[in-house]
């Protein structure tokens, strides 16, 4: 039996190798692009140490976006290396000339900035929350009871995975475990009640329509919350340091307000004419989704105090903000979780993707500040000014916003992607007179979760609904072109105007 399980066909030994050569690649084209711009002579106006910087951090972008190694490590990877070089990357000549500098200490300062982050600590505590739902099953509990009243109809079960989802959104940071946590897991089990199967021409009967209600739903709340997606968050962070401008979730919810609303209830019924389920009624939905509900029986203690929690948390995010810290909140409740035995300790050290994303998204606050502190930012907003000079502030708002939208298609990570683009676009768009600087840093931050619909590998969830086999690549690359510029639009056409009225 062993001699016949090592033996491997011809086909699969040249698809191992093939998958070796890549992953070389991927591993060899981050330092090869740092290299090549290490190279490049520096442009006029610019200081050696802040192009050198640059170079350094575009290799990790590359790495980011191409993942030969979590993105963990390659943001660890290059705070290290920036460290280490910070003699030659890091530190102006006149910082370093200073009495009390020391160089090894003021570079491990740095490296470990982002540690300190609250807004690194606010995704990592979120993540958290998720965990308590996860655990409690009170998110499977939300989806369920939605699917119960409104599962008949595929129309109106549409409808009730966008609520479902928009139910979630608010205490749940990133979409990736929203969808392949709660969502997914409760839907996939339901195109088989109608006789649709993945990879097969009966995915067209229902599978397919629920599949892309889904990704559609978790764009549009991703953008709808501040806290219902992690690069939002990065996002204010990064809008704070370059510009100086505070976002509160009371803000980013009313500027995204009407647009979210007027999305959240035409979106299915976009999709229902658009990309039409051939079973339009059945009654075993309900019956499936009422006999689950019943198997979970009343809500449990846990579950209970696990509502409590979260709405505490949200009401000291929207309204205690004065008082209490953001962050220092999350871990209030989390601390409160782990007392009362709704989460436990090993679920905590457990959770590999809360620690994953926390030294990630360290790494990258401490490369975003880094390429201002060296002065590269500013010395690319007065080029990108330059530019647009002697154009309106109006349609330099949307040359920046279409662009930064459709930039996206270039990344496969929205953290990357605002890593990468946000910083530059801030600093271009302060360099214009008259540009309504509230207004603009809004439309860009809200723009992070809509803008994952255009490809399959868009936003983290695009991967989960695009893997299911219930959407064929054509159909996904088509209806993700369709839908991101009615998104964008949309975001023009009626969010540009509401929020100039109203900040």
């Amino acid at each position: 039996m062993k001699a016949i399980s090592a033996i491997t066909s011809p086909a699969q030994t040249a698809t191992a190798s093939a998958g070796k050569k890549n992953h070389l690649l991927f591993m060899i084209l981050p330092v090869l692009v740092a290299v090549l711009l290490l190279l490049v002579p520096v442009p006029a106006g610019l200081e050696p140490y802040a192009w050198h910087f640059f170079a350094i951090f575009v290799g990790v972008i590359v790495g980011l976006i191409f993942e030969p190694l979590p993105g963990a490590v390659i943001g660890l990877t290059g705070v290290v290396v920036i460290a280490l070089c910070s003699q030659w990357l890091l530190f102006s000549p006149a910082e370093m000339a200073a009495p009390k500098f020391k160089l090894a200490s003021q570079s491990f300062q740095w490296a470990v900035s982002g540690f300190g982050n609250s807004t690194v600590w606010l995704i990592f505590g979120a993540f958290m929350f998720a965990a308590g739902y996860d655990k409690t099953q009170f998110g499977r509990r939300l989806a369920l009871i939605l699917v119960k009243y409104l599962g008949r109809r595929s129309l109106t079960l549409g409808y009730a995975i966008t609520f479902a989802d928009l139910l979630l959104a608010p205490f749940t940071p990133s979409n990736t475990a929203r969808s392949g946590g709660t969502i997914y897991p409760i839907i996939a089990n339901l195109p088989p009640l109608y006789g649709s199967k993945p990879n097969d021409p009966s995915a067209r009967k229902i599978g397919s329509y629920l599949m892309w209600i889904a990704i559609t739903a978790a764009c549009i709340t991703s953008s709808m919350f501040l806290s219902a997606l992690a690069p939002n968050l990065l996002a204010l962070a990064l809008v704070k340091s370059i510009v100086g401008i505070d976002i509160s979730w009371g803000n980013w919810f009313i500027a995204f307000l009407p647009l979210g609303v007027l999305l959240i209830l035409t979106m299915p019924l976009m999709v229902y004419w658009l990309y039409p389920p051939e079973v339009k009624i059945n009654d075993e939905v309900p019956r499936w989704a009422r006999q689950e509900l019943e198997k979970l029986g009343k809500l449990s203690r846990n579950e209970i105090l696990l509502l409590v929690f979260v709405c505490a948390a949200l009401l000291m995010w929207i309204f205690a903000t004065a008082w209490i810290e953001p962050a220092l909140a999350a871990l209030l409740v989390i601390v409160l979780m782990l007392w009362t035995g709704v989460l436990e300790w090993k679920d905590i050290t457990g959770n590999k993707a809360a620690w994953n994303t926390f030294a990630w998204f360290a790494t990258l606050v401490a490369l975003a500040d880094g390429l201002s502190r060296v002065g590269f930012i500013a010395w690319l907003g007065k080029e990108g000014g330059a530019l647009l000079s002697g154009i309106s502030p109006e349609m330099a708002t949307i040359l920046l916003l279409v662009a930064f939208f459709l930039l996206h298609y270039l990344f496969a990570s929205t953290t990357a992607h605002t890593t990468a683009l946000l910083p530059a676009m801030l600093t271009i768009a302060s360099t214009i007179p008259g540009i309504n600087m509230q207004v603009f840093c809004l439309m860009m931050v809200t723009s992070l979760g809509i803008m994952g619909i255009i490809t399959p590998y868009g936003t983290g969830p695009s991967p989960i609904y695009y893997g299911s086999g219930y959407l064929p690549t054509a159909d996904y690359w088509r209806l993700g072109t369709i839908f991101g510029a009615i998104f964008l639009i949309a975001l023009l056409v009626v969010g540009y105007p509401w929020m100039v009225m109203i900040f």
